[in-house]
């Protein structure tokens, strides 16, 4: 496991952007697979984004239809998240997640999240 900070939640109108940051700990970041999850009150907790290491290949979750964007800067340990075009639906708590190892099947460090709630 490393250890992962989120930053750069808050509160927007509908409509807005907003970028998140996620700096990690690990000495060989640039091997991690990366990604961002959100919770909301009362729902489970949902896959948003993914990255591998090279930045070569991403994933999303389907609902997010192109506003969300992953991107990762290897020399400085980070994994950012550009949101735009943010609805209400988009209110939720934020978490980035790293997958150490090839061999594991799910994330294995999580941080511990950052607030962004989007208002009318």
């Amino acid at each position: 496991q490393v250890q992962l900070v989120e930053s750069g939640g808050g509160l927007v109108q509908a409509g807005g952007s907003l970028t998140l940051s996620c700096v990690a700990s690990g000495r060989t970041f640039g091997t991690y697979i990366m990604g961002w999850f959100r919770q909301a009150p009362g729902k489970e907790r949902e896959f948003v984004a993914g990255i591998n290491g090279a930045s070569d290949s991403t994933s999303y979750s389907d609902s997010l239809k192109g506003r969300f964007t992953i991107s990762r800067d290897n020399a400085k340990n980070m994994v950012y998240l550009q949101m735009n075009s943010l609805k209400p639906d988009d209110t939720a708590r934020y978490y980035c997640a790293a997958k150490t190892s090839g061999g594991l099947t799910t994330y294995d460090s999580w941080g511990h999240g950052t607030q962004v709630t989007v208002s009318l």
